[in-house]
């Protein structure tokens, strides 16, 4: 079962782009970390002599852009811990799992290896490196999770191969960002009917209709597409998660779990819901009624990106990793951010005044992902002592801030800030290879730093997070009382992360889920845009149940359920 619930993993792949996540933890530091005078990490012993740094390679199973062989603060950094790291990214096109099998095969792994959520591959490949010794050798490394959250991630064997590099918050919250799923729209529709409250999917789509009907094209003569929808390969969690989401649940798998009675959950198949059906119901409308693209259903990640990237988009449900980072620069490149076509997060529901859960302000570890030393390093320690390093309160500003006095200023007070010049040049993609290295798919931190004033990372630091918005979008921020994205969902602050989640990290314990679960993964690519396109919906909806039961939904359903049962009697007898 965890291969198959591995699928849904992507519903919470806020881990695979992270930087910016907002629900996160807070770490208070334990008693056995380091000082506060500790938190800077020496200039390396090799520093300006002859001796070069130690040579790492790491690759990241999620795609990027290799930063320039000569980067200046990568080289700082390499100073400081007498490491250099290589990073090397996924291919376009390729998909991570058989990348990752490859890499397994030519029996030529890198140093580090982060693979989302393919990890198990590492691991029943006998490859990785167990962590326990190294997690109470360095301090840095083992005040990033409690001793119960380490323990989640032990496999097994009893030892922990990883650690998920995201979700961790040191010192306080600071909620502005949402990297995960909502129903998106632009700025601009919204600033059009003056800002109103939309609670319901009828609503969202009622603006969406008005405002096409008012505004057909772009500027430049481009015709609109008020609504698009995402189901190309594993990404078609766009178009079949949003009925969990309009019931008020958060994805803790790929089932709906009741809390009700938080002693005796049980899960719900969100698939066959009433909500489920007037969802696809409503989607078969508006396609109807010409609202939605009608290259939706054969279009790839690629052609949805390129047309997201022309602002004629008006709206789609999807989570903000799987698009910002590919559409946000040209945004703002091509002027676009201040024609208000910056997206903004909606929590919809079917009914007015339903509580929603798109977001979750707590802890939101996914434990089957992170960053592993493999054991083709030839000094596991080198490794280690690196993972450790980044973590030092001087790297990690080099990291997410810059250079001081080149890419940030600190006031009187001590707060960081930047010039426009300093936004500017941190944007610029050239400026980004050749000068800056998040090194971002390593341990790091959000919250507030060791000086318990500024924010780890720049974009949860208020004034510069609102410095590098759009005017529209600073301008829709502000009309609906929000703070930033995680405010315009409306969520409950105080819903914290149960103990029994996530339930994808438990392993079957009958066989037939797997098989059971991949047969209603290709049901539900064959029948959910024939739904959406119908002429006849009823009628296909009825053929829609038909191959879904036929699929024994039961069996995975059963499953689930006994591993959260069995989840439940753990933490009942702790």
């Amino acid at each position: 079962m965890r291969k198959c619930l591995k699928k849904t993993a992507a519903l919470l792949m806020a881990s695979s782009l992270c930087s910016a996540l907002v629900s996160c933890k807070d770490t208070n530091v334990p008693e056995t970390s380091v000082t506060e005078e500790d938190y800077c990490c020496e200039i390396g012993t090799f520093a300006g002599n002859d001796f070069e740094p130690e040579k790492l390679t790491m690759f990241i199973a999620s795609q990027g852009e290799s930063i320039y062989e000569e980067n200046d603060i990568r080289d700082i950094i390499a100073d400081k811990t007498d490491v250099y790291l290589e990073e090397e990214w996924l291919p376009e096109g390729q998909d991570s799992g058989d990348y990752i099998k490859s890499i397994i095969e030519s029996d030529e792994l890198p140093d580090l290896i982060n693979g989302g959520d393919s990890m198990n591959l590492l691991y029943d490949a006998n490859v990785l490196v167990p962590w326990d010794d190294y997690i109470e050798k360095y301090p840095n490394l083992k005040e990033l999770y409690t001793e119960e959250e380490w323990d989640m991630f032990r496999q097994d064997d009893g030892h922990i191969y990883w650690a998920n590099v995201f979700c961790n918050t040191y010192g306080e919250y600071r909620t502005i960002d949402h990297q995960g799923m909502a129903f998106w729209i632009q700025a601009r529709v919204l600033e059009w009917d003056n800002y109103p409250v939309i609670e319901t999917l009828d609503e969202y789509f009622d603006l969406l209709e008005r405002y096409y009907e008012a505004n057909p094209t772009m500027p430049d003569g481009i015709g609109i597409i008020p609504y698009t929808v995402l189901c190309d390969d594993w990404r078609y969690f766009c178009i079949e998660s949003a009925p969990l989401y309009l019931d008020g649940y958060y994805p803790w798998g790929s089932v709906i779990v009741n809390e009700d009675d938080p002693s005796s959950p049980y899960v719900i198949d969100y698939n066959t819901t009433s909500t489920a059906q007037a969802y696809f119901r409503k989607l078969n409308e508006e396609y109807l009624k010409g609202i939605i693209d009608p290259e939706f259903a054969d279009q790839t990640y690629e052609e949805y990106i390129a047309k997201l990237r022309t602002g004629c988009v008006l709206g789609m449900c999807d989570e903000f990793w799987d698009f910002n980072y590919q559409v946000g620069p040209s945004f703002i490149e091509n002027g676009l951010s201040d024609l208000g076509c910056d997206y903004v997060p909606l929590g919809l529901s079917l009914e007015k005044g339903q509580p929603t859960q798109y977001i979750v302000y707590g802890d939101t570890i996914n434990y089957l992902s992170g960053v592993a030393v493999t054991t083709s390093c030839e000094n596991p320690d080198i490794a280690f002592k690196f993972l450790s390093d980044v973590l030092y309160q001087d790297i990690h500003d080099l990291r997410f801030w810059g250079e001081e006095g080149t890419d940030y200023l600190v006031d009187d007070e001590g707060h960081y800030y930047r010039t426009e010049e300093m936004r500017e040049n941190w944007e610029d993609p050239n400026y980004q290879l050749s000068h800056c290295c998040q090194y971002s798919y390593l341990p790091q931190w959000l919250g507030t730093s060791r000086d318990g004033m500024n924010a780890m990372q720049p974009q949860e630091q208020p004034k510069e997070f609102y410095a590098t918005i759009s005017k529209p979008l600073a301008d829709c921020f502000k009309a609906y009382g929000a703070g930033g994205y995680a405010d315009m969902l409306n969520a409950d602050k105080e819903y914290r992360q149960p103990e029994w989640a996530m339930l994808y990290e438990y392993s079957s314990s009958v066989s037939d889920a797997d098989i059971v679960c991949q047969e209603i993964s290709n049901c539900k690519h064959e029948w959910l845009p024939q739904l959406v396109v119908s002429m006849n919906f009823d009628a296909t909806w009825k053929s829609y149940m038909n191959a879904y039961e036929a699929c024994n939904p039961q069996v995975f359903l059963d499953d689930v359920q006994d591993m959260l049962d069995r989840r439940m009697e753990i933490i009942l007898n702790e």
